[in-house]
């Protein structure tokens, strides 16, 4: 901030403490996901709270007629569970060397691998300061409730480059995402595939749609019955895999009624009766995968309602790419090719910090090297087009 302007830095313990608009004002509208109305919704429902572990304290930045020019989603977390940037093994080696890695500091969306603006700032003159006095809040609230380490996960490329100049160690990861280049139709998007991937695809979305047919839902055409019918389908999957249902019932009524202009929810019916579901998130120029659940299993349901629905969504609105989650190298051969993302450490321990970074300079090394490899490999785009 420029010498002499007043600021004052809060803590939050409820979003719902902060008006939605003031929130939303630094936050914009590029991303859903780091919107008040998303936030609030994973507190009141019970998702992310105190009793789960991921309890609030949302950093708040005022100026001196007292309002809010910058904003951070952070909690204090007694565990590692719901991030999708994994630090179990950082953790394990902390505590064999008599430390105490938890508590910490999470700066994030909650069970959401998204990325998107951590720090959020109120446009004018002053962001890039604004910004730096956010980070300074950050530092000090690690330093208060002395905690191992401050994590921001899911950080924009601009904001690891410059917490990277506050000493914060930079992490590199990899997702899978489609990107449009100014495709009208799915067939364009195919046309600039390798004929046998082409044939591959066709092939999976004729099986799938078979004996499926598929709703697009989004805005007032969503209904809690359909909340209630995707919930049990996430349910079912995650019992499945033998997962944790991180979010509750209540998250995806609640979210219908305050966000459902930015669900994209693809609904599969067969006979008549829902079978399956993905769920998205529009954001401004992406579409965000979310989650997926099933009831049944029907063969190539996964890759039609995730994968190539989105695409096809995404070409029909214009919309230029889609983040189709964490994980999953299958997803090259559907178009989705190996992109980054980014998220800084703090470290409070010199001797540790020194440890992860040599750590991270390796696992850099090696996540670049399986990117190419997987791009040059298995990208099942045509060689002899610039893609």
């Amino acid at each position: 901030m420029p010498d002499g302007d007043a600021v004052t830095v809060e803590i939050s313990s409820r979003i719902t403490e902060v008006p939605a608009a003031d929130w939303d004002a630094c936050a914009g509208d590029d991303n859903p996901f780091v919107s008040h109305g998303f936030l609030d919704v994973l507190e009141q429902s019970g998702s992310a709270c105190a009793e789960s572990g991921w309890l609030p304290q949302h950093v708040l930045l005022r100026d001196e007629a007292g309002q809010l020019i910058g904003a951070v989603p952070c909690y204090l977390k007694n565990h590692s569970y719901g991030e999708y940037v994994f630090d179990w093994g950082w953790a394990d080696a902390f505590e064999r060397a008599g430390g105490t890695y938890y508590p910490k500091l999470q700066v994030s969306v909650p069970f959401s691998p998204v990325t998107g603006p951590r720090l959020l700032v109120r446009p004018g003159p002053q962001q890039d300061s604004t910004r730096r006095v956010l980070v300074a809040g950050l530092l000090e609230l690690a330093r208060q409730q002395r905690v191992s380490s401050l994590h921001i996960t899911f950080c924009e490329e601009d904001e690891q480059a410059m917490l990277a100049e506050k000493g914060f160690l930079k992490r590199l990861g990899k997702q899978f995402h489609w990107h449009n280049r100014g495709y009208e139709s799915f067939d364009d998007f195919l046309a600039v595939l390798t004929s046998r991937k082409r044939k591959s695809i066709r092939k999976e979305r004729l099986v799938a749609n078979e004996h499926i047919t598929f709703d697009i839902l989004s805005g007032e055409m969503l209904k809690e019955e359909h909340m209630l019918a995707f919930y049990r389908f996430y349910l079912n999957t995650v019992e499945k895999k033998w997962a944790h249902a991180y979010l509750e019932k209540e998250f995806f009524m609640r979210l219908r009624e305050k966000l459902a202009d930015k669900i994209v929810l693809i609904m599969a019916s067969h006979d008549g009766e829902y079978v399956g579901a993905a769920f998205n998130m529009r954001g401004k120029d992406t579409l965000f995968g979310r989650t997926w659940g099933c009831g049944e299993r029907f063969r190539m349901l996964y890759f039609e309602a995730c994968f190539y629905r989105a695409i096809d969504y995404a070409i029909e609105y214009g919309l230029s790419k889609v983040e189709a989650g964490a994980q999953g190298p299958h997803k090259i051969s559907r178009g989705y090719l190996p992109s980054e993302t980014y998220s800084a450490h703090w470290i409070q321990d010199s001797s540790f910090n020194d440890a992860i970074a040599n750590y991270l300079t390796r696992e850099d090394r090696e996540t670049r090297y399986e990117m190419d490899m997987l791009e040059d490999e298995r990208s099942p785009y045509r060689k002899d087009l610039p893609i």
